[in-house]
């Protein structure tokens, strides 16, 4: 058997328990989410793969370290992770960051990178930073930009021939409608 596709195969295996625990605000959803990022940025970057979704190793270096800080930010709240909800101003200045990240970032891995679908890759990776934050904080919102986020990675993944992390993605978008209703319900308004 293919190593890289072993390799996709716990990333999706762990990263699905992480979104489990997350949904449920298990403070131990973090360690699952550090793990799966660390075989997903092998993946992206491993030269037999052939993926070359560097924007996405960037991306999964950064899960990495928000699932520390998550981690710790939800240690602060022992059991009793409050969700919160963002203003229109603070939602509004989250996305002018990631419309004005992304094509920078996508004319990087394009002009100096031998990416594979450079503006894409960089859209969904500008986005997920963000999401990523957001979701630490426990901002409700963050599952907006996952949704849509999630759906535009299903097409991503499939173009690089990773099968099994579209369907990830395909899980994380059903996923993502389903944890927005659940932290609806306990939201804190702002």
């Amino acid at each position: 058997m293919d190593i890289y596709l072993i390799v996709e195969a716990f990333s999706v295996l762990l990263n699905l328990a992480f979104l489990a625990l997350l949904i449920k605000r298990s403070k131990w959803c973090w360690p699952f989410g550090i793990i799966g990022s660390s075989l997903g940025v092998f993946l992206f970057i491993a030269p037999g793969a052939e993926v070359k979704l560097y924007s996405e190793a960037i991306l999964y270096s950064y899960y990495i370290w928000i699932g520390v800080y998550g981690w710790y930010k939800w240690e602060e709240e022992k059991d009793d992770v409050k969700i919160v909800g963002w203003s229109l101003k603070q939602n509004a200045i989250a996305f002018a960051v990631g419309l004005v990240s992304f094509p920078v970032l996508g004319y990087l891995m394009d002009t100096y990178f031998d990416s594979n679908s450079p503006y894409l890759d960089a859209l969904t990776t500008s986005f997920s930073f963000i999401a990523s934050y957001m979701q630490a904080r426990r901002v409700l919102t963050s599952w907006h930009f996952w949704v849509v986020i999630n759906a535009v990675s299903i097409y991503l993944y499939l173009n690089r021939g990773l099968n099994l992390y579209s369907g990830l993605m395909v899980v994380y978008f059903v996923f993502s409608l389903y944890g927005l209703q659940q932290w609806r319900k306990s939201a804190v308004k702002p």
